[in-house]
């Protein structure tokens, strides 16, 4: 089988950068929607998918007008849930409980949160239905990690060690078959 480009772009700067924005469905700056808009102008994408998010579906309805595509919104593609967390900044957040959360968010997730291994469960049910062609999906942070430990088998020390700013785009080549839905599905073979 053929081997298809996945785009990851997160989504450009919310009206309050910084804050821990899980479900909190803040709108995107006027920058950082034009941001998304060139990060990706080059790209030759058949299909466009978005977080139901404003922050990601703001972005990739005027990445749809540029690609003369319309994008699918998917809510699998959404940020990881902070529960009490969400739209707090972390400085405001107490250091030890952050600090088990980024050591293992799956044990230690935020309270009323929601635990790592939920996250990945939804990405790979999102991954596991992309038709193999040229996709673009304008999401957050923590899908993007998803995916990086989905497909390539990062763990959580090595997830953290990517930077992925407002507006980055992470670019894949995935190999569709039965190891990759193996991977995504978390099945052993």
């Amino acid at each position: 089988m053929n081997s298809f480009a996945l785009h990851l772009l997160r989504h450009g700067a919310p009206t309050t950068p910084g804050l821990m924005l899980g479900h909190t469905d803040m709108a995107p700056t006027p920058e950082g929607i034009d941001q998304c808009r060139l990060q990706v102008r080059a790209l030759a994408v058949e299909q466009l998918i978005a977080s139901h998010l404003q922050r990601s579906c703001t972005a990739a309805q005027a990445i749809g007008i540029d690609h003369d595509l319309t994008p699918a919104l998917d809510p699998r593609w959404r940020e990881l849930d902070f529960g009490d967390w969400d739209g707090h900044a972390p400085a405001d957040i107490d250091p030890a409980a952050l600090g088990r959360f980024w050591s293992d968010p799956d044990a230690s997730p935020p309270p009323g949160g929601e635990p790592w291994s939920g996250l990945t469960a939804r990405v790979a049910a999102a991954l596991a239905e992309l038709t193999p062609r040229p996709t673009l999906v304008v999401t957050h942070g923590g899908p993007m990690r998803a995916v990086l430990h989905l497909l390539c088998g990062f763990d959580i020390a090595q997830l953290w060690s990517f930077d992925l700013p407002y507006g980055s785009l992470l670019s894949l080549r995935v190999w569709p078959g039965p190891k990759t839905v193996a991977q995504i599905t978390g099945l052993r073979q």
